[in-house]
């Protein structure tokens, strides 16, 4: 009984361990906006003309994003969410 009990704990432990890492993962990912090929976005896009991965049309739309490592936007060329917005809605009304 207690080899059984000691097996369940392991299996637990390694499955939670896989659970644990992606999100760690993300936590040091961020969006960045402007920097995303043709068909290589993550996401939906400000201007809400798709929802999902891999529709952007054209390379480095203002408005598509993907993740990067946190810290490493800026030094790609790209834009927070909060910078593509305000630039989006600049060109949008002109």
């Amino acid at each position: 009984m207690n080899n059984k009990l000691l097996v369940s704990a392991a299996l637990a432990a390694v499955i939670s361990t896989g659970i644990v890492a992606p999100a760690e993962a993300a936590d040091k990912k961020e969006k960045c906006y402007g920097v995303a090929k043709a068909a290589q976005n993550d996401c939906a896009n400000l201007a809400g003309t798709h929802s999902c991965a891999g529709q952007s049309k054209v390379d480095n739309d203002k408005g598509e994003w993907k993740l990067v490592t946190k810290g490493t936007c800026s030094t790609l060329g790209g834009l927070s969410k909060a910078d593509a917005k305000k630039l989006y809605k600049a060109t949008k009304g002109a």
